[in-house]
């Protein structure tokens, strides 16, 4: 091997383990959580998001989901391993020991808690620890495993992103951003088991009891409509409490209305492809949903 070949391979390497590193944070899914949390911030305020309060409190509860993500991929391991889904994650591929992992959690996690409690406010460093406890523990330990109702009870703490960012700014928690929790608590279910219905072989392979799994497909397809339904009402209230006018009122009656399609569509014809795209146009859904929230609150 030639000396210029040598950092090159260090460098490939290195690449690599960023690569790996990253990973484990789930990227895509802390996106939509960082996302939420900052319309939570300006949800909070008739003005501007004061630029320190902003970068603060988005880095340091990006930095906590990243860790509750990446101890939540320690814990699941081996039935990543085996999940067609998931087995490309560092873990399984053992380009991660477990040790690392919980290293790179535990500074990820502490750097983020310390930016909250130094540069923002303790109770949304509070918050933060008991969502990060909610999803790394509560949810990936004992109810995962356990129920087929995780996804319902779980769902609490992805819910808490918007009520960590409306925190951030007031240094409290009101009657509106806990109805922003409601509507992401309302929307986990349809999201998740969406999933989960063109999943199932996955699921059952792992041992995880989801619904499908647990109940069946017929079972899950009506809870995912019900569930719907429930969504498409909750996501009416910011304008029943004046929380915002026409403007989203519209854009929640459009969004809600495909998305209670596709339900519809799921209970009377389902295919997994079907599944798919409805899993594919949640997720769409809640940051279109959010984004209306946004413009209409500065108009």
């Amino acid at each position: 091997m030639t000396t210029q070949a040598l950092p090159h391979s260090f460098a490939q390497r290195w690449r690599a383990r960023f690569r790996a590193f990253g990973a484990l944070t789930k990227p895509r899914v802390v996106s939509l959580i960082v996302f939420t949390a900052v319309i939570g911030m300006f949800l909070a305020t008739p003005g501007i998001v004061p630029l320190g309060t902003l970068l603060t409190a988005t880095i340091g509860i990006a930095l906590v989901a990243g860790a509750a993500a990446a101890v939540n991929c320690l814990v699941e391991q081996k039935i990543d391993a085996v999940m067609s889904r998931t087995r490309w994650r560092p873990l399984p591929q053992g380009e991660l020991s477990a040790a690392q992992t919980l290293a790179f959690a535990g500074v990820l996690g502490g750097a983020g808690l310390w930016l909250l409690f130094h540069f923002v406010n303790a109770l949304t460093m509070w918050l933060t620890l008991a969502t990060f406890v909610g999803y790394a523990i509560v949810y990936t330990v004992i109810l995962k495993p356990a129920t087929p109702q995780n996804i319902v009870i779980g769902g609490a703490s992805g819910a808490m992103p918007p009520v960590l960012g409306w925190a951030a700014v007031t240094g409290e928690v009101t009657i509106e951003p806990m109805l922003l929790f409601l509507i992401i608590f309302a929307w986990t279910p349809p999201h998740f088991w969406a999933l989960a219905l063109y999943r199932t072989e996955d699921y059952a392979r792992a041992g995880v009891p989801m619904l499908p799994v647990t109940h069946g497909k017929p079972y899950t397809r009506l809870q995912v409509l019900l569930y719907t339904l429930i969504l498409f009402a909750v996501s009416l209230m910011p304008y029943v409490i004046r929380m915002s006018g026409l403007l989203y009122l519209f854009a929640a009656t459009i969004l809600g209305g495909i998305f209670l399609g596709y339900a519809l569509r799921i209970y009377f014809r389902y295919s997994d492809a079907l599944a798919q795209k409805t899993f594919r146009y949640s997720i769409a859904y809640l940051a279109f949903l959010f984004a209306a929230l946004l413009v209409d609150h500065y108009l």
